[in-house]
């Protein structure tokens, strides 16, 4: 299998319930034009059923901070516990669905469903992005997001993992000398404390 993978929390709630967060391993980009992600979810989870009936969910980032509350969504079952009580996390209101994202991640990735395919021990989870918020914290002084410095968390054969050293950037090995000049970050509108937003809708685990 492919690894390393990113290990995400995703949060999602039924209307009137409790809010659950399942960690998932096999999450991923699959378009920029719309916007739109996947993620894989065996049946058999709690979360599944509440996936396929709200067709919304937060993808929220895990850092290092996050990787015991994590592990332990990863582990525990909503059918038993409420895992933002128990991980001390806070329910972070979202912009255009009605799951609640963890505000202690740096980034909040809002999804509506838009199609659900049966691979065989997992179903894929196709959904648009509709909002995004980020945390000012990881904000630099030219108003660009600096999300490589939030202690990012990769999962690979049952371990986590921080991502490390830097190895190079996009296009590095045909880019000409840079001529000294930095380019200018763009500043997203706040909303919320503490929290930016960028709003798309204009324009294996528990």
């Amino acid at each position: 299998m492919l690894y390393p993978v990113p290990a995400v929390m995703v949060s999602c709630q039924r209307p009137g319930e409790k809010p659950n967060i399942i960690t998932i391993a096999w999450a991923g980009t699959v378009c920029s034009s719309p916007a739109m992600v996947s993620i894989s979810v065996r049946k058999e989870r709690y979360s599944y059923d509440i996936l396929k009936e709200t067709g919304e969910f937060v993808i929220n980032l895990v850092t290092k901070d996050l990787v015991r509350a994590a592990d332990f969504c990863g582990v525990r079952s909503g059918r038993d516990v409420d895992k933002f009580q128990e991980m001390h996390l806070t329910e972070q209101p979202s912009q255009t669905i009605q799951s609640p994202g963890i505000g202690e991640s740096p980034v909040n990735i809002e999804c509506k469903v838009t199609e659900v395919k049966p691979l065989g021990s997992h179903d894929l989870f196709l959904a648009e992005v509709t909002n995004v918020t980020i945390d000012d914290r990881y904000m630099n002084e030219n108003g660009k997001f600096e999300l490589n410095q939030s202690g990012l968390v990769a999962y690979s054969h049952g371990e986590y993992f921080i991502l490390g050293e830097k190895a190079g950037s996009f296009g590095y090995s045909v880019r000409k000398k840079s001529s000294g000049q930095k380019n200018k970050g763009k500043k997203r509108s706040t909303c919320g404390k503490g929290k930016n937003t960028k709003n798309y809708s204009e324009g294996n685990s528990r």
